[in-house]
């Protein structure tokens, strides 16, 4: 039963993360544009891929991820790679909300941010995920 969990986990894990880099690279050239076309296209794909993929992509890696947990919670608990890796998970969840918000002000016309703060915001889901490979593999900080 694990295995299948874990992989599934991981199929969730990918697709999510797919859409936590696309989506901000969307509002890149979103905040770029300047005539109406594109912006409504722009607001078609950030809708589709924020509902469509990132979030059902982000509840099925959450639950999932909480069923590992419960199949050997003693394990995952107490280790300190495991809780740094939890955090950087709820650190992810904050941002997916985050970027719901950019969303709904770029649709709105609200929004203030310019097209270099959402490349660097761009930016944070790919040290998130640098961190949570290592902390998963090379599992430093193991008791």
């Amino acid at each position: 039963m694990y295995s299948w969990v874990l992989a599934f986990h991981l199929i969730a894990v990918i697709c999510w993360f797919a859409a936590l880099f696309y989506l901000p690279r969307l509002f890149v050239y979103h905040a770029m544009s300047d005539d109406q076309i594109s912006i409504e296209r722009f607001i078609v794909m950030e809708r589709k891929l924020y509902r469509g993929i990132g979030t059902p992509s982000m509840v099925v890696t959450v639950a999932l991820g909480s069923w590992l947990v419960a199949l050997n919670p003693d394990y995952y608990l107490s280790q300190l790679w495991f809780q740094l890796k939890a955090a950087l998970v709820a650190l992810l969840v904050g941002y997916h909300f985050i970027c719901r918000h950019h969303l709904i002000e770029l649709r709105d016309g609200l929004s203030t941010k310019s097209h270099i703060y959402f490349r660097w915001f761009n930016e944070a889901p790919v040290m998130a995920l640098i961190a949570i490979v290592i902390l998963v593999i090379v599992k430093p900080f193991a008791g």
